[in-house]
């Protein structure tokens, strides 16, 4: 949720002001007021503002969005976080900004984490899962561009020496691209061997 605190001449100003900070509609919020305006002598001395505590719910995309730009926060780092898709079961976030390279760490390790984090904290204690994807500015389909030259790079080796080729451990997704990428190639077949997070997939010529 978000709060904001808002003064003004009178509660409907108040809470008008709070709703266009919040960016949001009346039927959305709660609010609970923390001081009556007051007149005041003549019109002006004594006179005191509505003050109002105005709190807005947020969905579980909302609140995707919401604890990675607070995470982000934390870590210091000047970065942008979008909705860029969403259903009833999926939203897509995607972050940008000057300090992208940090979160998207070695091989995308550090953007996996956030993924990661951002799916337990919205799904704790729901029954309704929402998978949350994270994006950086189109990396993830730049990396899955890589992995499939290197599946393809791979398997070459493995015909052409007849030996199995073990690549490096790889995350659950990123070893189903490779798996994908040579599944209908004709020579070759893959596995996977190891326990997360040291799995990794095998190139095997036939």
């Amino acid at each position: 949720m978000e709060r904001v605190i808002v003064a003004a001449k009178t509660v409907q100003e108040a809470l008008e002001e709070g709703l266009k900070k919040l960016n949001t509609t009346k039927d959305r919020v709660s609010y609970k007021v923390l001081q009556e305006p007051r007149v005041g002598f003549l019109g002006f001395i004594g006179r005191k503002d509505a003050k109002l505590e105005i709190i807005k719910e947020l969905d579980k995309k909302e609140n995707a969005k919401v604890f990675l730009e607070q995470v982000l926060s934390q870590m210091n780092l000047n970065l942008k976080v979008d909705i860029v898709k969403e259903n009833s079961k999926e939203v897509v976030l995607n972050i940008d900004g000057d300090d992208l390279g940090i979160a998207i760490g070695h091989r995308g390790d550090t953007l996996d984490a956030l993924e990661y984090i951002s799916n337990l904290a919205v799904n704790k204690g729901k029954q309704d899962y929402l998978r949350v994807v994270l994006d950086a500015n189109g990396y993830r389909k730049r990396r899955k561009k890589t992995l499939e030259n290197l599946a393809l790079k791979m398997s070459k080796k493995a015909r052409r020496t007849g030996r199995k080729v073990m690549l490096d451990p790889m995350p659950p997704h990123e070893r189903r691209i490779i798996h994908s990428a040579l599944q209908n190639k004709v020579g070759v077949n893959t596995h996977s061997v190891g326990k997360d997070p040291y799995r990794k997939v095998v190139i095997v010529a036939e």
